[in-house]
């Protein structure tokens, strides 16, 4: 059996995030989630709602054998196998129509063009009427909200120029260029920001 993969993070912000999702999302449906890591937030949230039918997804090979792990283990009939999606490629084959996306720590720890790939990824797979939801620090009119994010900014450009936290703003702007409309914004713990964007 593949490695269970943990993030200490997911524990600290599943519950915030959940709450949120709650008010978001319908009661029932498909969810796309984008950049799923390790698969815990998928269990965790497919758990909570048990009306949705989410779709876990990740580039990274063992970011997917830990999420199948992770299904395996909670045995949830809601979650669906992992995909390997690229968020940068041109077309995903994924089926659409879905009610949401959700994108959790992606647009910060990825280069720029990724976001314009889940904004772009959004337009084509959502429903109308369907969410974009997106977790992370962020920027707001240019400033970061607190220290402690500008020093997390500064780390993630050590390890990857292209990475960084991203102003809401141009979020906003590359969401909008895709007939995404940001309906709302919500402050998280520790300094993050939840997003929410409307097909």
């Amino acid at each position: 059996m593949a490695e269970l993969l943990i993030s200490p993070a997911t524990a600290r912000n599943r519950e915030p995030i959940l709450a949120v999702l709650r008010r978001v999302l319908p009661a029932r449906g498909r969810v796309l989630e984008i950049a799923s890591g390790a698969g815990e937030h998928a269990v965790f949230f497919a758990r909570a709602m048990p009306g949705i039918n989410w779709q876990p997804s990740d580039p990274d090979h063992q970011a997917r054998e830990s999420i199948a792990a992770w299904i395996a283990a909670e045995q949830l009939a809601n979650v669906a196998p992992p995909l390997a999606i690229d968020v940068c490629a041109v077309d995903w084959e994924v089926v659409p129509h879905f009610d949401a996306l959700v994108a959790i720590n992606m647009i910060h720890i990825s280069p720029w063009q990724a976001t314009l790939g889940l904004m772009a990824g959004s337009r084509r797979l959502l429903r109308a009427g369907g969410v974009l939801y997106t977790y992370g620090p962020y920027k707001r009119a240019g400033r970061h909200t607190a220290p402690s994010n500008e020093a997390f900014d500064a780390s993630l450009k050590a390890r990857d120029p292209n990475w960084g936290v991203r102003d809401v703003a141009d979020v906003e702007r590359a969401a909008a260029a895709q007939g995404l409309a940001l309906r709302e914004i919500v402050e998280m713990p520790a300094n993050n920001l939840s997003l929410v964007f409307a097909a």
